[in-house]
């Protein structure tokens, strides 16, 4: 995909008030499946989806339906130029994340941009210093942390129900690509980045692991595989399939994870289990209205029931005990956080481009190690 006339502004931004006097007016960068996540999402947290841009002009005004957006812009420069945009939504493949989210943020406009940030750390790093500079927000959807479980491990975690952290392990597990037939744009690297299994699921893990557990992995050593060579017509793949690392964190835990899209019958599975002294918590992305708790003498399996969690769970528990959350209710939940920290109101756990910079880099010391075979420092 290509969005045509990628512009930055000649002058600098006013950063103004962080408050939006107009409700969260949003545009979306691109009209594929995310491009569709994200305007509900925004439409949920009482927004407006003001525009849709893509790589064509046909192509945006196709998108004003299944988007519910109001008007198609030609391209991004009449975007950006719009004042009755304040948050432009990035939904494009991994290659213009950069440039895209760098041209908003010179527009004075906060960002919304899908992850990976970039496909090096080096342009996530100018970005993230792009949104410090321009004194806006900048997030990046980490979704997995808006489930309630996943904050009830978290606050578990922080209260010391689970005692000295000693080992974590898991997995992220999918088969959308499992024979050469299957492809996608995420498969060249020129679009998707250097790194496409880690870069893409990897990093959810990662995030999910330093979230969760408020520590942070300091050296890793990994190993990647490219299953299936070519697809689309005999196309070389240069990209991984599949990774595995150990790790070693900062507060002394090590652990390891295996990260894959060539799984057969694995749909979504992202597990984390998390061990110290006194418990074990597992959380499985796929049963995502639990909580294993396991200890010495019991084990329990806790139920998503607002009237038992923890109160940064119980935020984000939106319906009651029994009545199923999912994937599109934590995008909701990290949108309407977003409007929350644009309005002045910063809410804990919002994933920003420093967070987006972070598994940048974590995806550099993946490919570093795998290509030289050996542990590799991962830095801060």
């Amino acid at each position: 995909m290509a969005v045509s006339r990628i512009t930055e502004p000649n002058t600098p931004p006013d950063p103004g008030s962080d408050r939006l006097r107009n409700g969260y007016r949003a545009a979306v960068i691109g009209t594929g499946f995310m491009g569709r996540v994200h305007a509900r999402a925004i439409r949920v947290a009482g927004g407006r989806v003001v525009g849709v841009a893509a790589s064509t002009p046909t192509k945006a005004h196709d998108a004003l339906r299944p988007l519910g957006a109001e008007r198609a812009f030609a391209d991004t420069a009449e975007l950006f130029a719009s004042d009755d945009v304040d948050v432009v939504h990035v939904c494009t493949p991994n290659h213009l994340h950069g440039p895209l989210s760098l041209a908003a943020l010179a527009a004075g406009k906060h960002v919304v941009c899908e992850k990976p940030l970039s496909t090096d750390a080096a342009t996530a790093a100018r970005m993230a210093d792009a949104a410090t500079a321009a004194q806006r927000v900048a997030t990046v959807p980490f979704v997995y942390r808006f489930h309630p479980m996943v904050r009830e491990a978290r606050e578990q975690v922080r209260a010391g129900a689970v005692g000295r952290l000693t080992l974590a392990h898991g997995s992220y597990l999918q088969d959308w690509l499992l024979r050469p037939g299957d492809d996608n744009w995420r498969v060249d690297a020129e679009l998707g980045g250097p790194t496409r299994a880690f870069g893409d699921i990897g990093s959810h893990w990662c995030d999910l692991l330093e979230f969760v557990t408020g520590d942070r992995i300091t050296r890793l050593s990994a190993q990647t595989a490219t299953v299936n060579g070519s697809r689309g017509g005999n196309r070389p793949v240069t990209t991984e399939d599949l990774a595995t690392f150990q790790f070693a964190t900062r507060g002394g835990m090590v652990g390891a994870s295996i990260i894959s899209q060539v799984s057969a019958g694995r749909k979504n599975r992202l597990l984390l289990e998390i061990s110290g002294t006194e418990a074990t918590l597992s959380f499985d992305q796929e049963q995502p209205e639990l909580l294993w708790q396991g200890g010495r003498e019991r084990s329990a399996l806790l139920m998503r029931d607002p009237d038992t969690l923890s109160p940064d769970a119980r935020r984000l528990a939106r319906v009651p005990a029994g009545h199923a959350q999912g994937y599109q209710d934590c995008f909701d939940a990290f949108v309407a956080d977003t409007r929350d920290a644009i309005a002045g109101t910063a809410p804990d756990g919002l994933p920003t481009f420093a967070d987006g910079l972070r598994a940048a880099r974590l995806a550099d010391a993946v490919l570093t190690s795998a290509r030289e075979r050996t542990w590799v420092e991962v830095a801060d």
